[in-house]
């Protein structure tokens, strides 16, 4: 519908580097579908592609991390999202530590927060995931987000 191709073509989503981890593989991609859903309690949900390697590990896993992104975390987006992980071990490339239930947190995000998956379903080319928020971290504050357009040039490791 070339009409709302026209009016998505005038939105700037933020970014954010969602990571999961399931059966001893980790698995993290760059999302721009994800919205808060519900302020008591706090819920998130976040939409992977269904061609992407994090969506094939978060349909076994029971906890998604969302990082929120700054125009410092560049590299970080790049990273995940130009790269898949049919083809690369993110994890190696970057700095992390385990976070709730193993998951990885990435150190250069400037915040993150996790929860544990309370649904999913496949809506078009994207699944969603409902995130029951548990923990969160602010680590600086940003001064400006990581939108689309910071991103709109990147080749991704998948297509949507």
């Amino acid at each position: 519908m070339d009409s709302f191709d026209a009016v998505t073509d005038v939105l700037d989503y933020p970014m954010f580097v969602v990571t999961t981890a399931s059966e001893g593989h980790a698995a993290g991609c760059l999302v721009g579908f994800a919205t808060q859903t519900s302020i008591d309690p706090p819920r998130f949900l976040v939409g992977l592609s269904v061609n992407n390697h994090t969506y094939r590990v978060a349909r076994e896993a029971s906890r998604l991390v969302v990082h929120v992104l700054d125009a410092e975390s560049i590299e970080l987006a790049r990273l995940f999202g130009e790269s898949t992980g049919d083809d690369v071990d993110k994890f190696v490339r970057c700095s992390w530590r385990p976070g709730p239930d193993g998951v990885p947190v990435l150190d250069d995000a400037s915040a993150w927060f996790s929860g544990m998956v309370q649904e999913h379903g496949r809506f078009g080319d994207h699944a969603a995931f409902l995130v029951d928020i548990d923990s969160a971290e602010v680590r600086r504050k940003p001064s400006r987000l990581l939108l689309l357009s910071d991103v709109a040039d990147f080749d991704p490791g998948h297509e949507a």
